[in-house]
C-alpha cells in the first residue's frame, strides 16, 4: 500500500495555544461553498432538505461576489491565513464556482494552504484536473462504504462504487502537486471490510485513515444505530473531556449566507457572531460578541450556553486542551475593548 496510515490533523507538534491567544489573525478561514448535498447521509443534517427549509435558513451556493469581499478582505488581517478550508455543511463540489474560488484565494496571496473535504461522488477528472490546475494543496474525499448496497444504507442514495473508484483512481494519477487524504468511519463497516476499504483505496491517496465518527450534530437525529464509540475520538485519539473549546480561539467559519459561525457544530445557525454583508472579517473577528463567547469559555461557563454546553466536538475532535491555562488567558483580554451590553451568541 502507498499510503501512509494517518488522520489528516497532525496530532503532534502542534502550536501551543496557551502561548499565542488571543491571536490577531485566525489560523484558518473555513467558507462553505455549497449548504446543500448530493447524498442524504443519516447521520448528517446537510442531506435533510425538510428539517433545514423547517428552520428558515437559507440553502445552496455562496454568492461568489460576497466570496470575493471575504479573500480580499484578509489583507486587514497582519499576518497570512495559515489555512483556507472551502468545506463547512454541504458538497463544495455543487458549487459550479469551486475551481474559480480556488483561483481566486490562490491569486491573493493572503492563504498559505487551500482544502477542501467532498464525498468524491463529483469528482469527475474534468473538474479534478481543473482543480489541479487551480493550485488546490489537499483534496479529503470521505468514503461512505465499500459496495453500492452499503452507500444507499448510509447516505440514502444509489450511486456507482465502480465510477466513484474509478475517479478517485484518476484523480490520485493526475494530482500534480495535490495531496489526496481518504477516510471513512468504522461505524459503517466490519473489521474484515476495514482491509478491502485499505485495499480499495490504499494505492490511490497520500493518507488514508479509517475515523470513528460520532454524533457530533445538535439538534439533528441519527436515524441508524451506528453504534458510536463513547471512549475515542474522531482521530482515534483518547476521549479527553474539556471545558473550553479550543477551536473558538483560532477558527472563523462563513455560512453561505454570509453568516459567521465559530465552528462546525453550529448547522442551524443558532450561534452567530457576525455577518459579512454587514462588518468586515477583521472587525467580525474581534467583535465583542465573538470576544464574550471566548471569556464564557475561559470563565468555565461554557455549558451554560444553549449551543456550546451540550456540544462533544471539544472532547472528541479538538485535539488542543487549554483549560489549565483559562486564568492566563482571560488576563490577556484585560485590555481588549469588549462592550459587555452584548449578548453572548448562543444564549
Amino acid at each position: 500500500m502507498k499510503a501512509e496510515i494517518k488522520p489528516r490533523l497532525n496530532l503532534t507538534g502542534r502550536t501551543p495555544l496557551q502561548e499565542v491567544i488571543p491571536l490577531k489573525t485566525p489560523f484558518n478561514i473555513i467558507i462553505d461553498p455549497a449548504s446543500i448535498c448530493n447524498l442524504k447521509c443519516v447521520f448528517c443534517p446537510a442531506g435533510d432538505t425538510s428539517l433545514v427549509n423547517s428552520l428558515g435558513i437559507y440553502q445552496g451556493e455562496i454568492d461568489f461576489e460576497i466570496y470575493k469581499k471575504i479573500i480580499d478582505q484578509l489583507s486587514l488581517f497582519p499576518d497570512r491565513i495559515k489555512m483556507l478550508r472551502l468545506w463547512k455543511e454541504g458538497e463544495p463540489f455543487l458549487n459550479k464556482k469551486l475551481v474559480e474560488m480556488v483561483l481566486y484565494a490562490k491569486k491573493s496571496g493572503y492563504v498559505d494552504f487551500i482544502d477542501t473535504t467532498t464525498n468524491g461522488v463529483l469528482m469527475t477528472p474534468d473538474i479534478c484536473e481543473k482543480l489541479f490546475d487551480a493550485g488546490i494543496n489537499r483534496i479529503n474525499i470521505s468514503i461512505y462504504g465499500i459496495n453500492d448496497r452499503q452507500y444507499e444504507k448510509y447516505t440514502c442514495c444509489k450511486i456507482d462504487f465502480r465510477l466513484l473508484h474509478e475517479n478517485i483512481k484518476w484523480a490520485y494519477n493526475n494530482k500534480k502537486s495535490t495531496e489526496i487524504f481518504i477516510k471513512i468511519p468504522e461505524n459503517l463497516i466490519t473489521e474484515n471490510e476495514k482491509k478491502e476499504f485499505f485495499g480499495l483505496f490504499g494505492d490511490y491517496c497520500d493518507r488514508i485513515f479509517v475515523e470513528n465518527l460520532f454524533s457530533s450534530w445538535n439538534s439533528f437525529n441519527v436515524t441508524e444505530d451506528l453504534n458510536f464509540n463513547s471512549k475515542k475520538g474522531i482521530f482515534q485519539q483518547d476521549i479527553q473531556e474539556k471545558k473550553i473549546c479550543p477551536h473558538i480561539f483560532y477558527n472563523m467559519m462563513i455560512n453561505v449566507d454570509g453568516t459567521v459561525s465559530p465552528c462546525f457544530t453550529d448547522w442551524n445557525r443558532k450561534i452567530i457572531v457576525g455577518d459579512v454583508t454587514k462588518q468586515t472579517l477583521l472587525e467580525i473577528w474581534n467583535s465583542s460578541e465573538f470576544n464574550l463567547l471566548r471569556l464564557q469559555h475561559l470563565d468555565g461557563r461554557r455549558n451554560e450556553n444553549l449551543v456550546c454546553g451540550p456540544c462533544n466536538r471539544p472532547s472528541h475532535a479538538m485535539l488542543d486542551n487549554i483549560d489549565d491555562y483559562a486564568s492566563q488567558m482571560i488576563k490577556k483580554f484585560i485590555h481588549i475593548p469588549i462592550d459587555r451590553s452584548k449578548k453572548i451568541p448562543g444564549m
